[in-house]
């Protein structure tokens, strides 16, 4: 078979056992009686960004190829996530039990991500191609996989259980099995790197340049954002479904439908970033994307998904959604690659990734769940578990909308003053011929 639609099977399915619950499994926790820890949970994929793709990589780059170390690790990843489900479907659900067996099935997803793309970028090199230009359009495959497998969740109604781990533990064993069919990645044979090197420390000599320094500060402020509607966004479009004059609606029963035009947009918004780049520069980038996310986040705070002007306020949040996070996430991988000496380049993306998806998201994560664990939460806990078809009492269910609304309003406004400080401290002159 083609090696580049082998590739692409890879990166549909590599996203695929992450979108069949990420954006989901807050809902479940939610009904399951553990609301309150819903942040722990998405925390916890920052948390172990911060180390297990480093040690991971190493494993790959000295003994195991990477093909068979991915496969392993989405091996293990799906027999930890069987057991989260397993746990979950009981009738008492603990915390403890579900929350170690799912912190150690991410602690095995996450360094796939890195480690897939190792695996792509080897196979297209032995092939003959030309990484820069072949694999963007295999990549694209992993976001319709992650659309895919929320849709799936979505219409079998598994957003609300614990199949979504069942599903995505089906998802991981399908890709476990097949990574162990892909083309043979080489183990590293020159002599052995420092601890240091292998890690990619050198690259926090970065910090000592003051420009790069404040752009990587602000990369964790801004990726404090990250994770806080995957958790966030479908307990909150699914509870209007147990609110007085909003139960019952489309929008309501299929969060994870109106979600998905999130990655279409992401999809669609990474073809505009070369043109932003060449035009404005990376600050005005970056500013644009810091605006996005309030845009993302006070919508958020004035729709709803049972009245006509409020399901457009939802999709105009998901639409700007792609500009808020490719806009950073893309530019800023550019900008570090850019400025950055080419023998710690890697390294460099190391730490940008470091700043955002560790430090920044869990950060942000645990942030959120305080704020909306003050403001939502305190009202319907005392209620406890609701069936279906049930709704709160009028005053309680104003309590709570209301409460959601100053939520997503305290995240714009974090997202807004991020930018202002931004603008006014981030010193950038665009230069169009470097771009």
């Amino acid at each position: 078979m083609n090696i580049k639609i082998r590739l692409t099977a890879m990166n549909f399915l590599q996203f695929a056992v992450w979108g069949a619950y990420l954006t989901s499994m807050g809902t479940f926790l939610a009904g399951a009686g553990l609301a309150e820890g819903i942040g722990w949970f998405y925390a916890m994929q920052g948390f172990v960004s911060l180390f297990m793709p480093a040690v991971i990589g190493i494993v790959a780059d000295r003994w195991v190829p990477a093909q068979k170390l991915l496969g392993l690790c989405h091996l293990v990843a799906a027999a930890c996530m069987a057991g989260a489900a397993y746990f979950g479907s009981l009738p008492q659900v603990s915390f403890a039990a579900v929350f170690t067996m799912y912190s150690l099935s991410v602690a095995f997803y996450m360094p796939t991500i890195a480690l897939s793309n190792s695996v792509a970028y080897t196979a297209l090199r032995q092939g003959g191609f030309d990484t820069v230009t072949s694999f963007p359009p295999i990549r694209v495959f992993g976001t319709v996989g992650f659309i895919c497998a929320m849709l799936t969740t979505n219409f079998t109604g598994f957003q609300t259980t614990f199949a979504q781990w069942y599903f995505s533990t089906v998802l991981g064993v399908l890709l476990g099995v097949y990574c162990f069919s892909l083309p043979q990645c080489p183990t590293c044979t020159e002599k052995a790197k420092s601890l240091a090197e292998a890690l990619g420390l050198k690259a926090f000599a970065l910090f000592k340049e003051k420009k790069m320094a404040i752009f990587f500060i602000f990369s964790m402020l801004l990726g404090m954002s990250l994770q806080i509607t995957n958790a966030y966004a479908n307990p909150f479009i699914t509870g209007f479904n147990h609110l007085a004059g909003f139960a019952g609606s489309w929008g309501a029963q299929n969060a994870n439908a109106l979600i998905s035009l999130s990655q279409m947009s992401e999809t669609l918004c990474i073809l505009l970033i070369p043109f932003f780049l060449k035009r404005f520069g990376i600050k005005k980038v970056m500013l644009i994307s810091m605006f996005a996310w309030v845009l993302r986040f006070g919508f958020f705070g004035l729709g709803n998904p049972s009245t006509a002007t409020g399901i457009v306020l939802l999709v105009a949040s998901m639409i700007v959604y792609g500009v808020a996070f490719d806009f950073f996430n893309v530019s800023g991988s550019l900008y570090v690659d850019q400025e950055t000496d080419p023998a710690i380049r890697s390294s460099a993306q190391g730490v940008f990734m470091l700043m955002t998806n560790g430090f920044g998201a869990m950060i942000g994560t645990l942030g959120a769940q305080w704020v909306i664990n003050k403001l939502v939460y305190v009202h319907s806990n005392a209620y406890g578990f609701l069936a279906e078809g049930q709704v709160y009492p009028a005053d309680v269910s104003h309590h709570i909308m209301t409460g959601w609304s100053y939520s997503w309003f305290v995240f714009a406004g974090f997202s807004l003053a991020v930018a202002i400080a931004f603008a006014l401290i981030f010193q950038y002159k665009h230069v169009p011929a470097k771009n």
